[in-house]
């Protein structure tokens, strides 16, 4: 069945990856990212079935005028993915306010503002799709990555709850979380904050000398190609999944972090009802 999907941040990275796929298979492709331009060439084959508009995601005006321009002239929109975003790197002492209000506008705020522009018209006619792109770095956590964790935890955690409020009107959510994957993010992709000398033999040290490219990257098995179909391939699924971990090392590292959560979890039961009241009904 032929699709119109809205996507952000589409010059690069999974966003090019979905737009081209998409393309190929003859749906719609509303494609926003702040230079159109890049998408000149898909614009020359594809033609009509190309829907293209200038986006900066943390321009929250623009974004709704964006989303209600593309559902008003397109008629309707099937898949609504969050896509834009970039990493941040250095530890929290090392960023500036500008670098910690930008990453947070980009990747946690754009998100929120996305769904709350897009959900009346999904509404409106009668369901839809939320996609957010994510990161396995919504279920762990490295140093020197401690701003772009928040993001994508707090995107997490949004999704979730928004899943459930948008469920009863036939409005799916699904959570992207790849690992490191063969794209621009630890390179031009990235942001680098001030080094400090108090950190540069440390964790956070080490981390960024490897996003600044004085360090050989680390392993990244994903192939964003194959990332972007799984993508695509989920939403063919009549119920949408909350979530999609992408990647070898992406279900390795979740499982890992999942499993010593819920170890650390139980060790404390005790304590835990230790602290209800005297009269509380416990929770067995």
């Amino acid at each position: 069945m032929t699709r119109t999907w809205f996507i952000t941040g589409t010059s690069s990275g999974f966003g090019r990856q979905l737009t081209e796929q998409l393309l190929r298979r003859g749906d719609r492709v509303a494609a926003t990212a702040r230079r159109p331009e890049t998408l000149d060439d898909l614009a020359g084959q594809y033609g009509g079935q190309l829907w293209r508009a200038a986006l900066d995601v943390t321009d929250t005006a623009e974004l709704r005028q964006v989303v209600d321009r593309a559902f008003a002239e397109l008629g309707r929109v099937d898949v609504v993915v969050s896509n834009a975003g970039y990493g941040l790197f250095g530890a929290a002492e090392e960023l500036s306010d500008e670098q910690i209000d930008r990453q947070i506008a980009t990747n946690l705020t754009a998100s929120i503002q996305l769904a709350r522009a897009a959900t009346p018209h999904l509404r409106a006619q009668n369901g839809g799709r939320f996609v957010q792109i994510a990161s396995v770095g919504g279920q762990i956590a490295f140093p020197a990555m401690s701003l772009y964790h928040a993001t994508k935890w707090g995107v997490e955690g949004f999704w979730e709850s928004a899943a459930a409020e948008l469920a009863p009107f036939g409005i799916g959510v699904t959570i992207v979380e790849p690992g490191m994957s063969r794209t621009s993010f630890a390179g031009s992709g990235s942001v680098l904050g001030a080094p400090l000398p108090a950190y540069a033999d440390g964790p956070s040290g080490q981390l960024r000398r490897v996003a600044s490219g004085e360090l050989p990257p680390l392993p990244a098995p994903g192939d964003p190609a194959k990332i972007a179909a799984a993508i695509i391939a989920s939403a063919e699924q009549s119920d949408a999944p909350l979530r999609l971990t992408l990647g070898s090392d992406a279900h390795a590292w979740a499982t890992s972090a999942l499993r010593d959560r819920l170890a650390a979890l139980e060790a404390g039961r005790d304590l835990a009802r230790s602290t209800d009241a005297d009269d509380a009904l416990v929770a067995r």
